[in-house]
């Protein structure tokens, strides 16, 4: 048998797929906005994930732990702020609000949450596209500077503290504020009504109202895996 070397293939070898440039959570109940704003970040580079309500976004952030959120303020149920919050407090996940909206009140509760930036509709995706490069930057510098600090800086020395924060409702376990939202939007209604009716169910059901809306949250992600939603 003759020693032959292989030949070299006549096809050029195919690219190694692009990494993505991060993963990007966009809501907004607009469908316009929302299907204008995915295309444009895509075409960019970026993985996205999208949503056209307040629920549905939070259950989704839970599955895929975005880098950075774009978040609509006026939305049916859970508002850009409730999402904010939640995606603050419990996922710790930076968002950017997009919206109409740029009265003093609206500015300062977007202050008072600590979004990273607020874009001003409408907009174009030429400056959409920057700003959430500046805010991944600004996000992994952060990361970066955490993961230096010396084991004697107390978190508290680096964690962001409002200067004002807007009066709120008394705050609610994470999963019955999810749960919360999620009536909310199904439902059209507002959040005292809608915590009625799941302490309602609750009792119906002879268990604990964190117990019922944890299993009502996980029913509901098992549909969104199966593409029930």
């Amino acid at each position: 048998m003759s020693d032959r070397s292989a030949a070299p293939s006549p096809f050029p070898a195919p690219p190694a797929a692009a990494a993505s440039r991060g993963r990007i959570l966009v809501v907004d109940d607009d469908r316009l906005v929302l299907a204008t704003v995915v295309h444009g970040l895509a075409d960019a580079g970026f993985d996205i994930i999208d949503a056209d309500n307040g629920d549905d976004a939070i259950l989704l952030a839970r599955e895929h732990r975005p880098d950075l959120a774009l978040l609509d303020i006026r939305m049916d149920g859970m508002s850009g702020f409730d999402v904010a919050r939640y995606l603050r407090d419990a996922l710790q996940v930076p968002f950017v609000f997009l919206s109409a909206f740029s009265d003093e009140a609206t500015l300062a509760q977007i202050r008072a949450l600590g979004a990273l930036a607020s874009l001003v509709k409408p907009l174009d995706i030429a400056q959409i596209i920057p700003a959430v490069e500046q805010a991944l930057v600004q996000v992994r510098s952060q990361r970066d500077a955490a993961l230096q600090l010396p084991e004697s800086v107390p978190v508290a020395a680096v964690t962001r503290v409002p200067a004002e924060a807007p009066a709120a409702p008394e705050p609610l376990d994470d999963m019955v504020a999810i749960a919360v939202g999620i009536v909310m939007h199904r439902f059209s209604l507002d959040r005292a009504a809608a915590l009625q009716r799941l302490e309602r169910l609750a009792r119906q059901e002879g268990r604990p109202l964190l117990q019922s809306c944890r299993a009502m949250v996980e029913a509901l992600e098992r549909l969104a895996l199966a593409g029930g939603i």
